[in-house]
């Protein structure tokens, strides 16, 4: 099978929002009146982002929700995407899988493939998501204010869970694996939510890398500081309901790892006045996702955890950097 024939088995579609199909130089779009063009890319590469032997659906999936996500987090609506593939060899029951898995989640936000590319090499997936915005009401990183309250969307820490298991550092019950494989390999974009606190959260950002290190990003970006009840995120980790309470094997500063550091999230950390707490409610009543307040925006430059005795937590948890060292 050639490049324009696998194109045209697993990848072509009708379109309605873009001028042209699949298969032009370019995909022309035109935002409705009014609105402002959201772009984010994001790439997932074998071995770095995702193991050899996860299900193709999930990988598609993952592929788009990654993107989604981003949209999330600054209340954009998907409209379309790209998608540029690297595969070392044309396998067509992969292909079938991961097809059917990008393009179900597509389907499911109105989110249309327009164009891309395909190549022969190690296998990456990088796609480019476009959303739009009404203008002016873009959640951005640098709208925090000293007073605000600091919120997290859905649970924290399955996914790094999961992963600390697969790569054989703890052993987990078979049905908490399989919950946090699932988050881990298929997460769910929080883009009813994202778009429901426009005009409602101060800042916003999606947690893919860890919560402390992406909260770090509002913090930098609207130069305030934060306090942060390791309390409360501790229980946000799914697994603490298994009937066989990992977190009671473990103890608490795996799942403080987990849930303050983990990555492979894609909630949404935010931030809103605490006179808006009942409208927050109702963003989240309306999307039907669970928020959760766990700390608060201060003056003070810094980043601090407190106990839920509120003492200090003295300890650090550096979350994912892609090029850190040691």
């Amino acid at each position: 099978m050639g490049e324009f024939d696998l194109i045209a088995r697993y990848f072509t579609r009708p379109v309605h929002r873009a001028a042209l199909g699949v298969g032009d130089d370019c995909a022309l779009l035109a935002p409705a009146p009014g609105m402002q063009l959201a772009v984010s890319s994001d790439m997932l590469v074998e071995g770095r982002h995702f193991f050899a032997d996860v299900a193709p659906e999930r990988l598609g999936h993952k592929a788009l929700a990654v993107n989604l996500s981003d949209l999330a987090a600054c209340g954009a609506r998907p409209l379309a995407f790209t998608l540029a593939l690297a595969l070392p060899r044309v396998d067509e029951a992969w292909l079938a899988g991961f097809s059917s898995g990008l393009l179900a989640l597509a389907d499911a936000q109105g989110c249309e493939l327009v164009g891309g590319d395909t190549t022969q090499g190690p296998l990456n997936i990088c796609i480019t998501v476009f959303g739009e915005v009404p203008a002016g009401q873009a959640l951005l990183r640098s709208g925090a204010r000293p007073g605000d309250d600091i919120y997290v969307s859905g649970t924290l820490g399955d996914a790094r869970l999961a992963l600390e298991a697969l790569q054989g550092h703890i052993t987990l019950p078979p049905e908490v694996l399989a919950a946090g494989r699932l988050r881990l390999e298929q997460p769910t974009p929080r883009v009813a939510l994202g778009q429901a606190l426009r005009g409602v959260a101060s800042s916003a950002l999606d947690v893919s890398d860890g919560l402390l290190g992406d909260l770090s990003h509002i913090l930098k970006a609207s130069g305030v500081g934060a306090c942060l009840d390791t309390h409360i995120t501790s229980n946000l980790i799914a697994a603490s309901d298994s009937p066989s309470r990992p977190i009671c094997q473990f103890g608490p500063e795996l799942i403080r790892q987990c849930t303050l550091a983990g990555g492979d999230d894609y909630e949404l950390a935010f931030t809103a006045p605490q006179a808006r707490r009942a409208a927050v409610a109702s963003a989240a009543l309306a999307s039907d996702t669970p928020v959760t307040r766990i700390g608060r925006i201060e003056a003070a430059p810094g980043l601090r955890l407190v106990d839920a005795q509120g003492q200090p937590v003295a300890r650090r948890y550096a979350s994912f950097d892609h090029f850190a060292t040691g």
